[in-house]
């Protein structure tokens, strides 16, 4: 065989060394996987089933839908039953063994333990845990327990929101003429979610001249709150933020009414939704609680797509969702605008999708406008959205009435950075 001849052989072998290389790449570039911890039977199942269904419609509709750009989105949605350790174990299985790029997350307590994985692996995490503590990605402010980087999450922090409230009962207390200081008073279990925005909404509320009473500890569980509403009553608290969610909510209210128990009920974001509202009946009364979406029937331009990612999971188009699972959808389509970037800029890495979250400004997904709040996220700062929509809920002669009362803009105040 000639020189020349072996030369053209090593020449070809190399351009199909080349040529299978890049197809390899092109290959691994033509899928990326997604995780999804999502709460499908544990203590937050009443809403985290609603949420759930939001992110995985959203998907489903994007890969019936081109992907990223044409990368298609692998995913796995694993019921962790609100149980910090099968999320860590989800966690650590994803990475090991399907490369997760990014994750969709669910919980307070699971988010918190996981910052400093994520950090370590670069892998953003979009939680459905709006707690301030994951609002500051460099740790400049003292309050801050670990720097989150790689966390993110659509809408108010728990922290923002209930200082929104309180922005809002201390008009309510001036409004109806009333005198001296109001009392307020933390309600919710002794747990993550429900903690923590509790010190730093009692400060605030202390701030703006209320007296912060002692918290009322009660379950996430439902149960007999009647001692509970016993001592709201005797401590003449005036408004009461209250941190569970589903059956406790109701039970709670259900027996501050038995026990006659005046106080001006305000939840988190989670405690507050038409199903609470059903099966509260008559005993629902102004019910004060805040949304970071629209409302199933509400005419905004986005809502035709959110009904399009619906038909996913139910072809009739005839189920009514709730707001919640609309803060899953735009969680989803934050994430893959912020993926779509990356594809341009480097690749899908999750490096890349983190830069991908500060390119925007008053940013709205496409195709979801006036369903998704306009956000925010820069390098030092991720509290996305400031906005509070406090809206007030009644159950009259059968029909649920919900109406809104106010709309709060929050200070991005130094020292609520990550608190």
């Amino acid at each position: 065989m000639s020189k020349s001849t072996n030369k053209k052989l090593l020449l070809s072998s190399l351009s199909a060394c080349v040529a299978l290389s890049v197809s390899a790449n092109a290959t691994a570039q033509d899928s990326v996987f997604v995780g999804h911890l999502a709460d499908m039977s544990g203590p937050t199942a009443f809403v985290g089933k609603v949420y759930a269904d939001g992110v995985r419609d959203s998907l489903a509709y994007i890969n019936a839908n081109g992907g990223i750009s044409g990368t298609k989105l692998e995913y796995e949605t694993i019921d962790y039953a609100y149980k910090v350790p099968q999320a860590i174990a989800a966690y650590k299985k994803w990475k090991s063994r399907k490369n997760m790029v990014v994750m969709q997350g669910w919980g307070t307590a699971d988010t918190e333990a996981l910052i400093s994985f994520v950090a370590r692996d670069k892998t953003p995490v979009f939680s459905a845990s709006y707690s301030g503590h994951l609002t500051d990605p460099t740790g400049k402010n003292p309050h801050t327990k670990k720097p989150a980087p790689y966390n993110f999450f659509y809408g108010a922090s728990y922290s923002d929101a209930c200082r929104g409230l309180v922005q809002w009962a201390a008009k309510d207390w001036q409004s109806k003429g009333n005198k001296g200081k109001p009392k307020f008073t933390h309600i919710g279990a002794n747990h993550p979610f429900p903690n923590a925005p509790k010190a730093a909404c009692a400060e605030y509320a202390q701030e703006l001249g209320f007296e912060v009473m002692p918290p009322v500890v009660i379950s996430m569980k439902p149960g007999d709150f009647k001692a509970q509403c016993l001592s709201i009553k005797s401590s003449g608290s005036n408004y009461g933020y209250i941190g569970n969610l589903g059956g406790s909510v109701l039970s709670l209210v259900k027996s501050c009414n038995t026990v006659g128990t005046d106080i001006q009920f305000m939840s988190n974001i989670w405690g507050g939704d038409k199903k609470v509202f059903e099966a509260a009946g008559e005993g629902i009364k102004n019910y004060i609680f805040p949304t970071m979406t629209p409302f199933w029937t509400d005419n905004v331009p986005g809502m035709k797509l959110v009904k399009e990612i619906s038909k996913m999971s139910d072809k009739s188009g005839e189920e009514s969702r709730l707001h919640h699972y609309m803060r899953g959808v735009c969680s989803t389509y934050f994430m893959k605008e912020a993926m779509e970037w990356a594809k341009e800029n480097g690749g899908i890495t999750g490096e890349n999708v983190k830069k991908g979250m500060y390119v925007h400004k008053n940013w709205v997904p496409k195709g979801l406008e006036g369903v998704c709040l306009a956000a925010n996220w820069t390098v030092e700062d991720h509290r996305g959205v400031n906005q509070v929509n406090i809206y007030q809920g009644n159950f009259n002669g059968g029909n649920v009435q919900i109406e809104q009362v106010s709309q709060v803009t929050l200070d991005r105040r130094d020292d609520w950075l990550g608190y």
